[in-house]
């Protein structure tokens, strides 16, 4: 008998994006510097985030909102 194995989550939950090290920025000014990256990446996972909660809500939770 064979046993199947799970394969990978089609939609995995999105992961946070890593916080730059304090050693990343070079504290030159530049145009786009990793602060601005950061916070740009951040912004998308919440948004990503977001979007994976709707599509996998809470059983526990309260119904999602009309």
């Amino acid at each position: 008998m064979h046993s199947q194995r799970p394969g990978p989550d089609p939609d995995p939950r999105p992961q946070p994006p890593q916080r730059p090290l304090p050693t990343d920025c070079c504290d030159s000014g530049c145009p786009v510097c990793v602060h601005d990256l950061y916070a740009a990446e951040v912004a998308a996972y919440a948004k990503a985030l977001a979007d994976w909660n709707q599509r996998h809500p809470d059983p526990g939770g309260p119904p999602p909102a009309a």
